[in-house]
């Protein structure tokens, strides 16, 4: 797929870190797989791991947790 950020680079498969903020929390999801571009280093998260991901960082604020490292559950 052809990055939209940059629009010059392609992604590929990889492994990264997502960082997401709502209020007064933190959450870092660590070892995300994603669509990764190989220039800029944007990543892209199918449907599936994004819901995952959003659903873990929804907890984490309704938990009034300030600041969460977490790692992707395979």
């Amino acid at each position: 797929m052809k990055c939209s950020i940059c629009k010059t680079g392609h992604t590929r498969p990889g492994i990264t870190t997502v960082t997401l903020e709502r209020d007064n929390t933190v959450v870092v999801i660590r070892e995300v797989p994603a669509e990764i571009c190989e220039d800029c280093g944007e990543y892209y998260l199918n449907d599936e791991i994004a819901r995952r991901v959003y659903a873990d960082a929804e907890k984490t604020a309704n938990r009034h947790v300030e600041v969460e490292i977490q790692r992707f559950a395979a």
